[in-house]
């Protein structure tokens, strides 16, 4: 809780925003897991996956926007995101959360935001990704996916399900009826025990399951997870089931298990690398290690593990 506390008091205190953002020991540190701040240092880290043939899906910083001016920079910001895709050519995606298209501030002005950047990606061919955020805006966004953004764009989109939540079962099963494009990860936000899992073995048991419908019976889900035993049983039941490599692929964050991201596309699997930037990547990676403290130590350790299986 200690940490929890001080890790959400650095994502908020600009002096250290400032002394981070002017030290080129840390902003090396954090260039490990954002790529920058720029679209062109986005661009350019996807060419690199790219050259070792890892798809991305870039996501512009930022969320929980207070201002409609705000959200209005962000959407004609992933526009310009989705315009330099289809210039350049790369392999990539969006991800885009819907607080920083405004969900907080009005429902439906954030809709008409989503509607305008879906069909401009639609125009280009190029698939967006719905993120989900906190608890408090699941049923929104699920809501908004279900009733706006599926029904019309279709393959164009897809979402993303959190196994630490107690609900996330049911909403798999009305994911898989719609044949929508699902992610599934385990989820990093602070809930409370009535709304999500506590303890991790009960989150890996409901990710275990959930997996397996989605692989099973989804359209080509995303098995979103760096956890070694998860990637295992993921491997242990398309085997069994004759489950094709082209049918799933396995997504990972930017900067984490690059080693492990290696391997599965040596043995023929689909890896997509979530690709953070943007000027808010303090914010974010304060946020991200506040939500879950264990995290820090995750790092620390995938930064050990790569070593240690590098030759």
């Amino acid at each position: 809780m200690i940490l929890r506390s001080a890790l959400l008091w650095l994502s908020e205190h600009q002096g250290t925003f400032d002394f981070v953002r002017g030290n080129a020991l840390a902003r090396r540190m954090a260039s490990r897991f954002v790529a920058g701040e720029t679209l062109d240092s986005a661009i350019d880290a996807v060419r690199r996956l790219e050259a070792n043939k890892t798809k991305a899906s870039l996501d512009l910083l930022g969320e929980s926007v207070s201002e409609r001016e705000e959200a209005v920079r962000a959407r004609d910001e992933v526009i310009d995101t989705l315009d330099r895709i289809a210039e350049t050519g790369v392999d990539a995606n969006v991800s885009v959360k819907l607080t920083q298209m405004g969900l907080d501030l009005d429902y439906e002005w954030c809709a008409s935001n989503v509607h305008e950047l879906m069909t401009h990606a639609r125009q280009l061919g190029i698939f967006v990704r719905i993120d989900m955020e906190s608890s408090q805006h699941t049923e929104r966004t699920l809501r908004l996916f279900h009733e706006r953004l599926h029904p019309e764009f279709g393959d164009t989109t897809g979402v993303v399900i959190q196994s630490y939540l107690r609900r996330s079962a049911k909403d798999v099963e009305e994911l898989i009826s719609a044949q929508a494009r699902v992610r599934l990860c385990k989820g990093a936000y602070a809930e409370p025990p009535e709304v999500a899992f506590q303890r991790r073995e009960e989150v890996s048991k409901s990710y275990v399951g959930l997996l397996e419908r989605l692989l099973a019976n989804g359209n080509y889900p995303a098995i979103a997870t760096h956890d070694d035993p998860l990637i295992e049983q993921t491997l242990q039941f398309v085997k069994a089931h004759d489950i094709p490599p082209e049918r799933f692929e396995f997504q990972m964050l930017y900067g984490v298990r690059r080693d492990l991201q290696e391997k599965l596309r040596r043995d023929g699997f689909n890896v997509r690398v979530y690709v953070p930037f943007g000027t808010h990547w303090y914010p974010y990676l304060m946020r991200r290690l506040a939500e879950r403290p264990a995290n820090v130590a995750f790092m620390v350790m995938s930064l050990l593990k790569e070593g240690l299986s590098r030759p």
